[in-house]
């Protein structure tokens, strides 16, 4: 199943594996550990390059669309306030998240079993951040759809299947591809993103001072107003689940060594939570080209990132400024595109499998990820941007801040394991700490987002739902003594237990394929080391291993089976 597997003397009989895994499943060129540990065999990639693939996916517009749908709403110093705010949260919750998933080579939705909710209990934040990729993936391939239509008239609903389809070939082939498109479509993003303000700072000089006193479309004026503070930055909040995609990423990052520690440092936290700087940039970006072309284009198609591109550059390139813009937006798009149908698919993937026992492999569920993102393009979601937007953030921040309080409060007092233990055969199904407070959070700012408590409460239900998620996740943890984080304790590569290497690799008594030791558990049932995704797979066991957490381990000492080359 993976490159990692060689013969050896240790290697099992001959009767054959008790699971074959089929082939899109076996083949870790496509699969990319969706389901488990990224081993250190395959994360051969620098600091830079793995920094440079995730950076590619923040190219999307919908960063300029949701700032100036923002600003024309709640006007410029409250939509200012709004975005700005919106980052500094982001960021700071994002860094111990981006650490943790490069540091254990795990993705959003094993840090999250492992950081508070259980196995079970990620299954709801599988759905949540599927959710967030399909969502935007829909607003992205409308952005794109427009551009299509604007540049060659090509209809609006056919320029939809058009997004959808050409991403697939991309998404399918796993890391490689999508590191390869997102390097090599930086130059033309980069000219792109730039060109336009270039444009206006020689030929509307005088802009940027009206654009700072706008009083949006909707008549909030240019004073600061605390609702539009708290109803913009709800909006904005909405891409706090990007730090997933980012995560997506950064678990391919190489060790930390002496040798590349300052540079490991710093592509983690630009790659992590570093993106929100540029991003906040963008929507304010997006909302001064859209304040300079509302005039021209009407309010409709300035709140639509290509008709404010094209406005821009109309001045120095005249009639190629339309086919200069479309060229720009439908690489950004393409570029972000890839990565929500990319990190779809391992959401998707963790959810099913959990549920079914079954894993017919990472790409199948590319189809189901893009299937439910064009459904929401042919309903126009483009349209009620603001709402939907304003709604979900409410559960992803509820979602993100309790997992980042786990990392940041639980682990350094105590309250929870100093590691990430992600793996089914040590992991209760549901951790109220970080699984109760996401939930409570939720349901809470939820009610208050439909002005259940008032009108304030409304503007800054994602403010309550942050605030309870930090408050209640330590406070559940230390109710309850932290019991609930660890079935029991991991005789294999737990705290305390010393390994001469964990870079060697040990075959799954199940699949008989050699994985390095973190991806490794230990199991009464087959008497033998079980590697994470078969542990994940089965259905008879009865989680018997979480009812003799007190036996002796069946799995001290591992025979190693050492990799020639790598580490």
């Amino acid at each position: 199943m993976t490159d990692t597997a060689i013969p050896t003397s240790d290697s099992p009989p001959d009767e054959g594996p008790a699971r074959s895994y089929a082939k899109l499943a076996a083949d870790e060129s496509r699969e990319d550990f969706s389901l488990r540990y990224a081993p250190h065999s395959f994360r051969r990639w620098s600091p830079a390059t793995v920094a440079g693939t995730a950076l590619g996916g923040i190219a999307y517009l919908a960063d300029f669309a949701i700032g100036a749908s923002i600003v024309f709403t709640y006007g410029f110093t409250s939509g200012f306030a709004s975005i700005l705010t919106a980052a500094a949260i982001i960021f700071v919750t994002g860094i111990p998240i981006a650490r943790a998933c490069a540091t254990y080579g795990l993705d959003m939705d094993l840090i999250t079993r492992g950081a508070g909710f259980g196995y079970f209990g990620s299954t709801l934040t599988s759905l949540i951040y599927a959710s967030f990729t399909f969502i935007f993936f829909a607003l992205e391939g409308s952005i794109m759809a427009q551009a299509m239509h604007q540049a060659i008239g090509l209809p609006v609903q056919v320029g939809y299947l058009v997004t959808t389809l050409i991403v697939i070939p991309i998404v399918f082939r796993g890391m490689g591809a999508l590191a390869k498109v997102q390097a090599w479509t930086q130059p033309v993003w980069l000219v792109g993103l730039v060109l336009p303000f270039v444009v206006l700072a020689f030929h509307a000089p005088g802009s940027w001072g009206a654009f700072s006193s706008f009083g949006g479309t909707e008549g909030a004026g240019s004073g600061f107003d605390w609702i539009g503070f708290g109803l913009g930055t709800g909006v904005a909040l909405s891409l706090i689940a990007q730090i997933g995609e980012q995560a997506d990423y950064l678990r391919f990052m190489p060790a930390k060594t002496a040798e590349n520690r300052r540079r490991w440092n710093v592509a983690v936290l630009a790659a992590g939570p570093g993106w929100v700087v540029i991003g906040a940039a963008k929507q304010l970006g997006g909302a001064f080209l859209a304040f300079v072309a509302l005039e021209a284009v009407g309010k409709t198609h300035a709140l639509e990132p290509i008709a404010p591109q094209i406005e821009a550059l109309r001045p120095w390139l005249g009639s190629f400024a339309l086919p200069a813009a479309a060229i720009f937006v439908i690489v950004s798009q393409i570029k972000i595109n890839v990565t929500n149908a990319y990190s779809g698919s391992l959401s998707w993937s963790n959810f099913f499998s959990r549920i079914t026992h079954k894993h017919p492999g990472r790409v199948w569920y590319i189809f189901l990820n893009l299937a439910i993102a064009l459904t929401l393009m042919e309903m126009n979601m483009f349209a009620a941007l603001n709402k939907l937007l304003g709604f979900y953030s409410n559960v992803g921040i509820a979602w993100i801040t309790a997992v980042a309080a786990d990392l940041v409060i639980n682990k350094r007092i105590g309250l929870s394991p100093p590691y990430i233990e992600f793996k089914r055969a040590y992991l209760y199904a549901v951790n109220p700490a970080g699984f109760g407070a996401m939930v409570i959070a939720s349901v809470v700012s939820i009610l208050a987002f439909f002005g259940l408590f008032g009108t304030y409460a409304e503007a800054f239900s994602t403010f309550i739902a942050a605030g309870l998620a930090l408050i209640l996740c330590p406070l559940i943890a230390w109710l309850t003594k932290g019991r609930y984080y660890l079935a029991r304790p991991n005789p294999v590569n737990g705290p305390g237990v010393e390994v001469p290497d964990i870079t060697a690799t040990h075959h799954c008594a199940v699949c008989e394929t050699a994985y390095e030791l973190p991806d490794i558990a230990d199991c009464p049932v087959r008497s033998g080391p079980i590697c994470s995704l078969c542990c994940s797979l089965d259905s008879t066991c009865g989680d018997a291993c979480r009812k003799v957490k007190d036996a002796a381990p069946v799995l001290m000492p591992l025979p190693t089976v050492r990799t020639a080359g790598r580490t």
